[in-house]
């Protein structure tokens, strides 16, 4: 086998969503069995147990603590960057290591305290699969790291982790000489979103192919960091939990499997996707925590109505133990979520990723729970609120604000962010654009609303309301009507507490404030502009862009 020669063998690299995914599948094929699989097996070489797959990929695996140290694949060797092995967080220590054999599958355990890991092989197939039991707090492990040698494959994904000349925050996020910022946290996906990672030349590809997420936490519409590369080399991973702006507790019990697919330059095969991947091979092998798919439930909706048909409805499962979700179908609100362990869940239909109802439902193992057409009721969707006037749309995102398709791979302040200032008029036609999507204390707190009423309008109280998508240091908004009626400081909502606006991320918990504004705070002259100042609140935070802060959903005047 040859290592690196340090140069680029290629020219692409990518990150695909699922549904990307399904189209260029086809140029992978099979991951693939071959006329080699008559070396498939294992040896020791002191250190390592040695795995060949029988295809064209090699790989082992330490003896001591369970690290991947080496990932062969036609004979180049993949694995490792600034002499790390890939690994469980950053390693996981001491650890009891042993393989088995059984028929067409290798199966490499790992033991360490209370958290199990394993590595299996099939026979004639390039992937290495993988599943992380982590039962308890009392082990760090809340990630996989595939840790790939530099020089292999060329950094120019928008989001890559690239080490800069200037670093901005906490050690972790860097600006370019041309003012572009990247850092590991900028994934632009949600969970969602992708069914695989990873970069290819054209004629290799390797890519880590996500598990289900059944014991992540924080839903299908999360961000986390998916993979970074710099000039020491990439690393792509598998995120078991992940604390940035997350709504959930952390969830225990075995997550996987996940594989680490190497291919001659295409996509993955669409067969290890989640909710299509079937291992059936793996009912036997006594991973800890496995539930076959016979221990397991789903659940199918006829319909749901009461949508607005203008965006994608997604409907999600959770508990304590497990989290699951699928998209509706946009004709008739149908779906289908299959795979899930048995127990008692919250069912949240969502607009977008802002939810419009919550129920329960209760799963058993080897049966499918039917669900009548699920109503949402009219008042449950803001949208559907008549409006004097609305800044944007109800959908449970700040998507359409200025700059908002940007925060989702890029810090607030990179070259390519327009002004962060700037104030608003109805009826310009420009609201929803020129609305910044975040709001901060130190960086724009003030801006103001200009808007004009009729007189039956101005002869009348009204409420305004204004959602939020997350909040940082406990930023809320209060608003100031025409410098005269000045609104109370709203009680800040439950929200993530670590950072969120600078790392790439706007979920949080969906919250709407209101205010009852008096009749007597709008100007009776119909030809003058009234004014709305919106301030952030908050004792909390520090400066510039870590000041408190918030993300807007939308803002409206009812009728």
């Amino acid at each position: 086998m040859s290592g690196s020669t340090g140069r680029p063998l290629g020219r692409r690299t990518f990150v695909l969503g699922s549904a990307a995914a399904a189209g260029t599948a086809a140029l992978a094929g099979p991951l693939a069995t071959t006329a080699s699989a008559a070396s498939f097996g294992w040896s020791d070489d002191g250190s390592n147990y040695v795995v060949d797959t029988g295809a064209s990929l090699v790989f082992k695996v330490s003896k001591t603590n369970g690290d991947l140290t080496s990932l062969v694949y036609k004979g180049t060797e993949y694995q490792g960057y600034g002499g790390k092995n890939s690994h469980v967080e950053s390693g996981l220590g001491t650890s009891t290591v042993t393989i088995a054999q059984s028929g067409s599958t290798i199966l490499v355990s790992v033991a360490y305290g209370t958290l199990k890991h394993y590595y299996a092989a099939r026979s004639g197939e390039n992937n290495v699969y993988l599943w992380t039991n982590k039962a308890d707090s009392s082990v760090s492990a809340t990630r996989y790291i595939v840790r790939v040698k530099a020089g292999l494959f060329l950094n120019d994904e928008p989001d890559s982790y690239t080490y800069a000349p200037t670093v901005i925050e906490s050690a972790d996020v860097f600006e370019k000489s041309d003012g572009q910022t990247r850092a590991k946290h900028y994934s632009k996906l949600r969970v969602m979103d992708y069914s695989y990672i990873g970069w290819t030349t054209g004629s290799v590809g390797l890519w880590v192919v996500r598990s289900n997420h059944e014991k992540a936490s924080g839903g299908p519409f999360y961000r986390s960091l998916l993979r970074h590369q710099s000039a020491d080399g990439g690393g792509l991973y598998e995120i078991l939990y992940y604390g940035e702006n997350q709504t959930e507790a952390e969830r225990y019990g075995l997550q996987g499997p996940y594989v680490i697919a190497l291919t001659d330059g295409g996509a993955p095969s669409s067969s290890l996707y989640p909710g299509t991947l079937t291992t059936s091979w793996a009912d036997s092998l006594g991973i800890s925590g496995y539930v076959a798919a016979s221990g397991r439930g789903r659940v199918a909706g006829v319909g749901i109505s009461g949508r607005d048909t203008a965006y994608a409805y997604t409907v999600g499962l959770a508990n304590s133990a497990a989290q699951y979700w699928g998209s509706a179908r946009s004709s008739d609100g149908w779906f289908s979520i299959a795979g899930v362990l048995p127990g008692t869940y919250t069912l949240t239909v969502f607009k977008g990723e802002l939810a419009v109802y919550t129920g329960s439902v209760s799963v058993s193992a080897g049966a499918t729970t039917t669900l009548n057409t699920i109503a949402v009721p009219s008042s449950n969707d803001p949208g559907n609120a008549s409006a004097i006037w609305r800044i944007n749309n109800w959908d449970g995102t700040p998507g359409g604000f200025k700059n908002a398709d940007l925060m989702t791979y890029a810090h607030p302040s990179d070259v390519r962010a327009a002004s962060w200032t700037g104030n608003v008029v109805i009826g310009s036609g420009t609201e929803t654009s020129a609305f910044p999507c975040y709001l901060w204390k130190d960086v724009n707190s003030g801006i103001i609303v200009y808007f004009k009423l009729t007189a039956a309008q101005a002869a009348a109280a009204h409420t305004l309301r204004i959602g939020v998508t997350t909040a940082y240091a406990n930023g809320r908004p209060q608003v100031v009507v025409n410098d005269t009626w000045t609104s109370a400081v709203p009680s800040p909502p439950t929200q993530p507490s670590t950072r969120s606006l600078t790392v790439g991320s706007y979920r949080g918990n969906n919250y709407t404030f209101t205010y009852s504004v008096p009749a007597s705070a709008w100007l009776t002259d119909t030809s003058a502009y009234n004014t709305l100042k919106i301030y952030v609140a908050s004792g909390s935070g520090t400066t510039s862009f870590l000041s408190a802060g918030t993300s807007i959903d939308a803002i409206d005047l009812l009728a």
